[in-house]
């Protein structure tokens, strides 16, 4: 099995919500534990550890889990707390050896129009201000 995160990053609340939001997704999905274990190449006992927040999945679990479910992997990085939300997007966009400086600066711009509060003052999918180091 791969390593997993060291507990400093994952304490019991932590692996409880990450979790919950896996089975929810699953859920949603409206597939079996035995399916998703399927799709996602784990065992059905170590599946449910997990959504039961029992077990601490390691990154490459998570990423599997995440393609089964249809979902960005980032998102339960986030949840694990292996990633923080938006850690300096921007200055890995800016870093990026391939993009140019416009294109840079356009997804900057694109990222940070989904922070902005929308018409209905709702957010929009960012959900609050930006992480971007403004």
């Amino acid at each position: 099995m791969a390593e997993e995160f060291p507990e400093s990053s994952t304490g019991p609340d932590r692996r409880r919500e990450l979790g919950g939001f896996i089975r929810e997704r699953r859920s949603e999905s409206r597939l079996s534990v035995r399916r998703l274990s399927a799709l996602a190449g784990v065992s059905n006992p170590y599946l449910s550890q997990i959504e039961r927040g029992l077990r601490k999945p390691s990154a490459e679990i998570l990423q599997r889990l995440a393609k089964a479910l249809q979902i960005s992997a980032e998102s339960l990085y986030e949840r694990a707390g292996i990633l923080e939300r938006g850690a300096d997007l921007a200055g890995h966009i800016r870093r990026d050896p391939v993009l140019t400086d416009d294109q840079k600066d356009q997804l900057i711009r694109l990222y940070e129009s989904f922070d902005q509060p929308t018409e209905a003052g709702r957010t929009g999918p960012g959900e609050g201000p930006s992480a971007l180091g403004r």
